[in-house]
């Protein structure tokens, strides 16, 4: 296996290399992140050691990065001084791994083997893997790619999941997905959606009730859980249930059974939970309003959903894709886009995320009618309000600029190499902040060679690191 290490400490360095080439392995040492980075692009390595604070950056922030390039090694973080924020951030941002220098040898050894056993069972081959049925999931870029890793995890395995994300990220998709693509595809998929469930009546729409538990129940009546035997529950927006509920679906989950109202004996259901929220449940947890032992019971996996604005790769791909369908839909033909529109799609944040964007999409189809090409004018006078207002907002620094290097001077009059190079640095910040600093990405979008557009960073003094 071959190993990069990136520390800047020469004595770090030495040390763990040879302790690398005892178990009969390649190593390679750097001292700074852009040397590392410009290695893990240019070769393929299984494994990188990164250390934290190194004199050019921050190794947390190149993280992102290393885990996105073609051989996407597995990292192991490695720091002079503990931090659970780091730690977290490490692990949500796939480390393998995250140690302290000072821990003994043989705990760098194990977390090695470990990765090193990993690797070697990977090795083995595979049978075809069924292609996942993710029936409007739209996209191709690394966010949601890994998103679709988890989901294929989550439906080989029985395990509580819980979703998360904003709304409008598709969180009820992802997890129809999951049943879809699991064992219990046959039976039902049952939805409860948490927040429009009248309190009062919570326990009789998820247990059921016997006849005579009401006045009028004049037959018994079966549950949702009950409904999900077999199949799954999703429980959407769980983090509107009351105190009181949370702690009856603890017992539910623990035990698996349930006593419907007014009846007399537990009724089994097997079902398979998936919960989802658009709410932070380890701050309600900290507020008291969410029971901690429940949202233990919830997440024995998370799937967190990015929202749109940081897969903006895929907005391009999403909009085609329900052009495609509401004009079918419609009877009309298919639709072509202007270049204005694709650029009015980038530039607006989706704060409604994927639903935003279909509806808009749903609603350009709609107003153009039998026209051929949708521009910024079939879009919602919401995105069109905003898309105005940022573009005065943004032209504002651009005028400075003039105004400051030719002061007195219309633009109409300022040499053309002044425009273009504000234009030009404009340009590269904007591609940079919605690209999350991704390079492959940034190379792809701007058609510069790597080289070409590290002399324009260098240029305008722009440094080229992940924004997340």
């Amino acid at each position: 296996m071959n190993i990069l290490i990136i520390d800047d400490s020469v004595e770090i360095c030495k040390l763990i290399s040879e302790l690398i080439k005892k178990l009969g392995h390649q190593t390679t040492c750097v001292h700074l992140l852009e040397e590392g980075m410009k290695r893990v692009l240019s070769e393929r390595f299984d494994v990188v050691m990164l250390d934290v604070q190194l004199p050019d950056g921050n190794g947390l922030d190149l993280l992102p990065r290393i885990k996105a390039t073609r051989s996407a090694p597995e990292v192991i973080i490695m720091t002079g001084y503990s931090d659970f924020n780091g730690a977290e951030t490490a692990i949500k941002n796939g480390a393998w791994d995250y140690i302290q220098k000072t821990a003994s040898t043989q705990e760098i050894l194990l977390s090695l083997k470990r990765i090193i056993q990993y690797k070697e069972s990977h090795k083995t081959p595979k049978t075809n893997p069924v292609p996942l049925k993710v029936d409007g999931i739209i996209g191709s870029s690394r966010q949601i790619k890994a998103c679709f890793d988890h989901l294929a995890f989550a439906a080989a395995n029985d395990i509580n999941t819980l979703i998360t994300g904003e709304t409008g990220t598709g969180k009820e998709l992802f997890a129809r997905a999951i049943h879809d693509n699991s064992d219990r595809a046959m039976k039902n998929f049952v939805v409860v959606d948490c927040g429009a469930l009248p309190e009062s009546l919570v326990p009789s729409i998820l247990f059921g009730y016997e006849k005579g538990a009401y006045t009028g129940a004049d037959h018994a009546r079966e549950g949702l859980v009950k409904q999900a035997d077999g199949g799954t529950l999703f429980l959407d927006e769980i983090g509107e249930l009351s105190e009181q509920i949370q702690r009856v679906l603890l017992r539910v989950l623990q035990e698996k059974s349930y006593r419907p109202i007014h009846g007399k004996n537990e009724i089994k259901s097997d079902f398979r939970l998936i919960a989802a929220t658009n709410k932070d449940l380890e701050q309600l947890a900290e507020k008291g309003s969410f029971r901690r032992d429940l949202i233990y019971r919830l997440k024995a996996l998370e799937i967190h959903l990015p929202p749109l604005r940081e897969r903006a790769r895929d907005i391009t791909e999403i909009a085609l894709y329900y052009m495609s369908q509401f004009s079918m839909k419609n009877n009309q033909g298919i639709k072509g886009f202007s270049p204005e529109f694709l650029e009015a799609l980038h530039a607006y944040p989706w704060p409604g995320n994927v639903r935003e964007l279909v509806n808009a999409i749903e609603k350009a189809i709609s107003v153009s009618r039998d026209e051929g090409i949708l521009f910024p004018v079939h879009l919602p006078d919401t995105i069109r309000t905003h898309l105005a207002f940022t573009v005065i907002r943004t032209r504002e620094p651009f005028l400075k600029t003039i105004r400051d290097t030719h002061p007195g001077q219309p633009i109409s009059l300022v040499p053309l190499k002044t425009y273009v190079d504000v234009q030009e640095k404009r340009y590269l910040e904007h591609l940079i902040e919605k690209t999350n600093g991704e390079l492959i990405e940034i190379l792809n979008i701007s058609g510069l060679s790597r080289s070409r557009l590290y002399e324009r960073l260098k240029k305008h003094a722009i440094k080229l690191k992940a924004t997340r």
